[in-house]
């Protein structure tokens, strides 16, 4: 076969921010390595936030470091250099820093995959980093069963002016700065070969405005949505925060065909692990299939902000702790 005609997401089992590790399981992992002070480290793993940040200046100058790489989510290479690229950079954003350098991260199965395809996927992320206004300067590449491609970003910011996981208020609108639907978008590019180009725009977007967006609105509490869908990124903020949040699913915008792709059964495995995380701490008015699209698992989605900014819907509010961490009402 020919580059033009290979079909990348048949060389992986799973594809973008729905082939995390399920969000239980990784908590599980993780759990003995959390709530371990060090001087400097102003966020660590306790919260899951999208970044880890370590004071290097009397200032309060902070370090914000991420790494985010993951299989084929389209077809084309140079598309998915470009949204992994995103992908990766949003977690700086969503800590409310600015990157300052990325490195790449590439496994490439040699001999399976033309390696003009690599440099295509490589090309790709060199093009969001530039228009991130970033050097993307060397990185780390392995000889890999599966195509796997991403970033380790390094940003700056202040330690007064992070945006975090365990900082929304009861009071507070929630907003979402990019429709959902990737997920079952890109499920039925992998099955079908149907090319969505708007859902591929959205994913290879920065969230840049939007964050510096929430910081000048005054904004304390952010996070990306990404594999584990709106209600389980949404579900760790509102849990580290001691809040509930409430979801008014009608005002939760969507992109065009998501929902007629749903209705054709393509959605992806992460989507139903990440409700089934979520939902004994869920309570919903609204029928299941609403929920696996708002469990969705998204991959380069936008920011929600517990906060408004210009141009981006409300979609719920936080309110005192309840009974559920988590409501959703038609």
């Amino acid at each position: 076969m020919t580059p033009t005609r290979l079909r990348l997401t048949q060389y992986a089992h799973g594809g973008g921010c729905a082939c995390k590790i399920p969000p239980g399981e990784l908590e599980a992992m993780v759990s003995g390595l959390t709530g371990r002070p060090h001087p400097d480290l102003v966020v660590g793993l306790d919260d899951g936030d999208d970044a880890a940040a370590v004071r290097v200046g009397a200032d309060g100058s902070v370090v914000i470091s991420t790494a985010d790489f993951f299989t084929p989510v389209v077809d084309d290479a140079y598309d998915w250099g470009r949204i992994a690229a995103a992908n990766a950079l949003s977690d700086i954003y969503a800590m409310g820093g600015e990157p300052v350098l990325a490195i790449n991260l590439l496994g490439w199965p040699r001999g399976v995959l033309p390696t003009e395809l690599a440099t295509e996927v490589l090309r790709g992320g060199l093009a969001v980093c530039e228009a991130a206004g970033i050097p993307l300067a060397g990185g780390h590449s392995i000889d890999n069963p599966e195509p796997t491609y991403g970033l380790a970003v390094t940003g700056m910011g202040h330690a007064d002016r992070l945006l975090r996981n365990d900082a929304a208020r009861a009071g507070r609108p929630i907003s979402l700065t990019k429709p959902l639907g990737v997920g079952v978008l890109n499920n039925r590019h992998k099955a079908t070969g149907d090319v969505f180009p708007h859902a591929v725009e959205s994913m290879a977007s920065l969230n840049a405005d939007a964050a510096r967006a929430a910081l000048a609105a005054g904004i304390e509490a952010a996070t990306d949505v990404t594999g584990f869908g709106l209600l389980g990124h949404l579900y760790k903020m509102a849990r580290a925060s001691g809040v509930t949040a409430v979801v008014d699913a009608a005002a939760v915008p969507y992109l065009a065909d998501a929902r007629e792709s749903l209705a054709a059964g393509f959605v992806p495995g992460g989507s139903r692990r990440n409700l089934d995380w979520v939902r004994p701490h869920l309570e919903a008015s609204v029928d299941e299939d609403e929920l696996v699209l708002l469990a969705d698992a998204q991959t380069s989605g936008g920011l929600m902000l517990a906060g408004e900014v210009p141009g981006a819907p409300v979609i719920g509010e936080f309110v005192p702790r309840g009974d559920a961490v988590v409501v959703v009402r038609g």
